[in-house]
């Protein structure tokens, strides 16, 4: 009898409680977390946290994936069980006490750290008042977004930019946001993620846009570096694009979601991974998504 090899998980998988038969490795995992990204060259290298492990993902293109979901959720910030997650990994009560679910954090904007009513002081003042960048970004086309500068090239990845460019370097989050309402005012402040997930969107000239979205919005910028200070929003000239390419190898004609919230697994040959996705031949999966639910994780041949 002829025994077909079995396929091995690479060292870095270290920590998994593993099965092997000659078709499959199953991978004991745990609760899941976004996946981890760094910037190879222009190719993201990623890896995806399950439980006490990381499992690097770009050496699974091609083959065939079963991620089983156990039933559990676990809060990403208390460990808590919970039902339903919010906000991407967190129990409803961390939900409504962490500053990093507060409305401020989708619209920054909205910042009232300096009314005296943030809900976590201290994180306010080592993630909100610290230096942000207001960039702009390719993503399913021209976006405006912004970031602390701690997150740079991650945030862009996370959002499956083939292109980012840095416009402005400002003093805290507030000035970030109230930076991008007024680029959002000339230019797409969100993504439209199935688009993304296509591909297609073609190259684009960076540095020409942003010298035309400064040139639309210079009246608007002077008066808020007016209102907030000549030295808390500085111009970015001497940084180049950002290329990005994706371990993709093919893109999906039409975008299906899947989800742990309606279906225990999720299986399919791995296409591509593009921002926080997975592409499967069966559709896609947000990974960020699911942060904290328990799922194991197989690989076949």
């Amino acid at each position: 009898v002829t025994r077909r090899k079995t396929r091995r998980i690479p060292a870095r998988c270290a920590g998994l409680k593993t099965s092997e038969s000659p078709s499959m490795t199953t991978m004991q995992g745990g609760n899941l977390r976004k996946m981890i990204a760094e910037l190879d060259g222009k190719t993201p290298l990623y890896s995806l946290p399950v439980g006490e492990a990381s499992v690097p993902m770009n050496p699974l293109l091609g083959q065939e994936l079963e991620l089983v979901y156990n039933g559990a959720i676990n809060c990403i910030h208390c460990n808590r069980k919970t039902k339903k997650s919010f906000n991407q990994g967190y129990c409803y009560p961390c939900f409504r006490r962490l500053a990093a679910c507060d409305s401020c954090i989708m619209s920054p904007q909205k910042c009232h750290f300096h009314e005296g009513t943030c809900r976590e002081p201290e994180w306010g003042e080592t993630h909100c008042m610290i230096d942000h960048f207001v960039y702009i970004a390719n993503t399913s086309g021209l976006k405006v977004g912004i970031t602390r500068g701690t997150q740079v090239p991650t945030r862009w990845i996370d959002q499956g930019a083939t292109q980012a460019l840095p416009v402005f370097r400002v003093a805290s989050r507030l000035d970030s946001g109230l930076a991008e309402v007024v680029f959002a005012m000339h230019v797409a402040d969100k993504t439209a993620w199935q688009a993304m997930l296509k591909g297609g969107n073609g190259a684009l000239d960076m540095i020409a846009e942003r010298d035309r979205l400064l040139e639309a919005c210079a009246a608007d910028m002077a008066a808020l570096r007016q209102a907030r200070g000549l030295n808390a929003i500085s111009d970015v000239r001497d940084v180049p694009t950002t290329e990005i390419e994706y371990p993709v190898v093919q893109y999906p004609e039409k975008v299906k979601s899947l989800t742990f919230d309606k279906q225990s697994e999720v299986s399919g040959t791995l296409l591509g991974i593009k921002g926080q996705y997975l592409i499967l031949d069966t559709g896609v999966i947000n990974m960020r998504r699911h942060a904290g639910y328990d799922v194991s994780l197989s690989v076949r041949q």
